[in-house]
């Protein structure tokens, strides 16, 4: 029987291990194994709300385990970190828990058909002291440890302004995508809601929000005058944009920019640059690009070795125009469902279908405030039709949806949006703890 191991439980590979799993393990055809370093999936672009306390990860994380035992599939717990393409197995590290203790030893894995999809990570440029002194919002857990240093600031905050009215909680940001942009405003409204409860004394001079970007203008994927839109929704919110301002080093409490300005923070984020993990461009006979994405032909397989796909951020598909795919969760979904299908066909024998991407647009949250951004493919050839507010909310948590119904069907989506429903009404509006 065929093995088909799926390395990375992102958008892409979860999508895919339940496609491969209600088709084919279900139905004895094929093993198919999800492997992941962490138990639980959450959908990447949530992470911001996490990291501000919108979203509670622990109410909406989806245990892998559970999800395989209901699709068809087997969830192994490991972190990848080699490929022996000749004998065809992969490398698992040692799996530590958060005490430094062994989980699972090193081993190795066995495979027939290898789908790489372990993501992306920050770029730190190798910028002195950023992985230091700055936090990330890769993870869950980086999320989660972002949220609880956030409430304990507001709670230290709200006592220290009976001493010291002028005190401030100075937040700095790295990155102008919509990573940086989302969690800005995020974070203008967590203030609102933690004055709700009970932390009243945290106006909105208490607390500053600085956005630094190296480009000219922020999300660079919009239109200028999009991006400009955004721009000026974040300053309305109070936030401080510093465009064409590059961060030379990190220190303790504050990043230091190329014109050698000190910008101090009691919380620093580092949200600019993305690139696949070092150790893929050292793994031997894979090609890689200049950000170590794995270099895949027309139907997703490795330039070299017919028997992996890529998928995901971690994927270097080249288009014709010069351009990679972007790192997105939609391109994740659409080469999922093309690999998917795939499999399948070599299994039967047939040819395989080269993966076409749809730009389908981009759009960023803005918290409570506003959605803006630009829908693209269905308003003609060529065209885009740039929207905000109501119509761009609806866009924008319409992917989250997809990417549900893609796990759990639609009956079973439609039901989670009702308990989404239900734990507004009856859950705080913010994590508190």
């Amino acid at each position: 029987m065929m093995k088909i191991v799926i390395v990375g439980g992102g958008a892409g590979g979860l999508e895919l291990a339940t496609y491969l799993g209600n088709k084919l393990g279900r139905k004895g055809q094929a093993d198919v194994i999800l492997i992941d370093q962490n138990q639980t999936h959450l959908w990447k672009p949530l992470l911001h709300e996490v990291a501000a306390g919108s979203l509670d990860a622990e109410v909406d994380s989806l245990s892998y385990r559970a999800h395989a035992a209901a699709h068809g599939f087997v969830f192994k717990l490991g972190r990848f970190e080699n490929v022996d393409k000749v004998n065809r197995r992969i490398a698992l590290a040692q799996v530590m828990d958060e005490d430094g203790v062994e989980v699972l030893p090193p081993r190795s894995e066995s495979y027939d058909q290898l789908v790489i999809a372990i993501g992306s990570s920050c770029n730190d440029f190798d910028t002195p002291g950023v992985a230091q002194y700055s936090q990330f919002l890769e993870q869950s857990q980086q999320a989660q440890k972002f949220h609880r240093q956030l409430v304990n600031y507001f709670v230290k905050l709200n006592r220290s302004l009976i001493d010291d009215p002028d005190k401030i909680l100075s937040i700095v940001i790295v990155g102008g995508g919509a990573t940086g942009v989302e969690l800005s405003a995020e974070l203008f409204n967590a203030r609102q809601l933690f004055a709700l409860y009970g932390l009243e004394r945290v106006t909105p001079e208490h607390m500053r929000v600085t956005l630094l970007e190296a480009g000219p203008r922020l999300v660079p994927a919009l239109a200028e005058e999009v991006s400009e839109s955004v721009r000026a929704e974040l300053i309305k919110l109070g936030a401080d944009i510093r465009l064409d301002t590059r961060v030379a080093k990190a220190e303790k409490n504050a990043f230091v920019t190329a014109s050698g300005e000190i910008i101090e923070a009691d919380l620093m984020l580092w949200a600019a640059g993305v690139k696949v993990p070092d150790f893929v461009a050292e793994i031997e006979g894979l090609e890689t690009n200049r950000i170590n994405q794995i270099l895949v032909g027309p139907t997703m397989q490795a330039t070299t070795d017919d028997s992996i796909f890529v998928i995901g951020d971690c994927a270097g598909f080249e288009l014709d125009d010069g351009h990679w795919v972007p790192p997105r969760a939609q391109s994740a979904h659409q080469m999922a469902d093309v690999v998917g299908k795939n499999i399948i066909r070599g299994m039967k024998g047939k040819p395989l279908k080269n993966f076409t991407y749809r730009d389908h647009g981009s759009l960023v949250s803005l918290s409570q405030y506003t959605a803006i951004g630009v829908l693209m493919g269905n308003f003609g050839s060529g065209q885009s039709l740039n929207v905000r507010g109501w119509v761009a909310r609806m866009a924008y948590i319409s992917l989250y949806r997809l990417h549900q119904i893609a796990l759990h069907g639609w009956f079973k989506a439609s039901l989670l949006v009702v308990a989404d429903k239900i734990n507004h009404i009856v859950k705080p509006r913010l994590k508190l703890h």
